[in-house]
């Protein structure tokens, strides 16, 4: 288990059978009475992490709860976002970089779920780069996911943490979980997930420098937000879906083997159950709250304040963003 340090497997047991968890130990529940569709607009392809979304049809967390759940497909967080603000989806699972600057373009929208508290994403060098600090980023080449993924947003942060712009880098796109162009000497550091890297590890990325982003500032890696007019218009279907998203992930955290071998049949990528096991432990880990305490999807305001501040610092927003004005978490599962 790459992410120990975050929450033992056994604590993340716990916590989940605090949230009664283990009720989706087996087949899919009795659906309730139909409140409505709800089209997630998500960052990625249909991939292991987020096994929970995937696993629907079989389990049924959605439908129990009288949601009818479709996932669309996207390549990072302003992609998600694109594709909710055009309203082809009803919510968008994207990163707290994205959100902040379709706000600051004057988008109306508001988050409503804190996905992964804990943050995912490092940049990765070969130990022979002599890279180890954010300040020794400067003038070097970087490669991200996409530019709209959470792996710029997050390298910027880290970057400002040493008094670096994106500008006092040289970022180039290489796709998603591709270390080869590190390995090949096209980049000379990648901004990367843990999951990202797990895999990498496994395809024999061998020895390098992990700088993990959550080391200088442990913002929410991502968030469902809605816009404001779906959030007046359907609070009754978003709340059901935020149960049922809740369900899916307590069900993930308390049955990860289960889910591994779901992702075999579900995800793009799942055609090893050990690599996946490793992934879904991961996202386990990273779900938890950052406030010890607090329930799944809970927000942290404090640390994403600082992250909207820190992304104004780099003129990267014009304007100051108050969080607390655009979040709600009067939607959120209390059991």
């Amino acid at each position: 288990m790459q992410r120990s340090e975050f929450l033992s497997r056994r604590t993340l047991l716990a916590v989940s059978a605090g949230i009664a968890a283990t009720r989706w130990a087996g087949a899919a529940t009795p659906a309730a009475a139909p409140l409505g569709k709800i089209t997630v607009a998500g960052w990625s392809k249909p991939i292991s992490e987020i096994t929970n979304l995937l696993a629907e049809p079989e389990k049924g967390f959605f439908k129990a709860r009288g949601v009818e759940l479709a996932y669309l497909p996207g390549a990072g967080g302003g992609d998600a976002l694109r594709n909710t603000l055009s309203g082809q989806g009803d919510v968008a699972f994207t990163d707290p970089g994205s959100f902040f600057m379709a706000l600051d373009k004057g988008e109306k929208l508001t988050a409503i779920y804190d996905i992964y508290p804990q943050n995912v994403f490092n940049v990765v060098s070969l130990q022979s780069s002599g890279i180890r600090t954010p300040a020794d980023l400067k003038g070097k080449r970087i490669g991200v996911y996409s530019l709209s993924s959470g792996t710029r947003q997050n390298l910027l942060v880290l970057l400002h943490q040493a008094g670096l712009k994106e500008s006092d880098v040289t970022i180039v796109v290489t796709g998603l979980l591709n270390f080869a162009p590190l390995l090949q000497g096209q980049v000379d550091a990648t901004a990367a997930t843990d999951t990202g890297l797990a895999v990498g590890r496994r395809k024999g990325l061998g020895a390098v420098n992990v700088m993990q982003v959550r080391d200088y500032l442990n913002v929410s890696s991502d968030l469902f937000v809605v816009r404001n007019e779906v959030l007046a218009q359907k609070k009754a279907l978003l709340r059901a879906f935020l149960q049922g998203y809740r369900d899916s992930a307590a069900w993930m955290m308390a049955h990860p083997e289960d889910a591994a071998a779901l992702a075999v049949k579900v995800a793009i990528d799942g055609t090893q159950q050990d690599a996946n096991l490793e992934v879904i432990r991961l996202r386990n880990a990273s779900a938890q709250p950052s406030v010890p305490g607090q329930p799944l999807g809970a927000f942290n305001l404090a640390s994403l304040q600082k992250a909207a501040d820190a992304y104004r610092a780099l003129g990267l927003v014009q304007h100051g963003i108050r969080v607390a004005d655009v979040v709600d978490a009067s939607l959120l599962p209390v059991a």
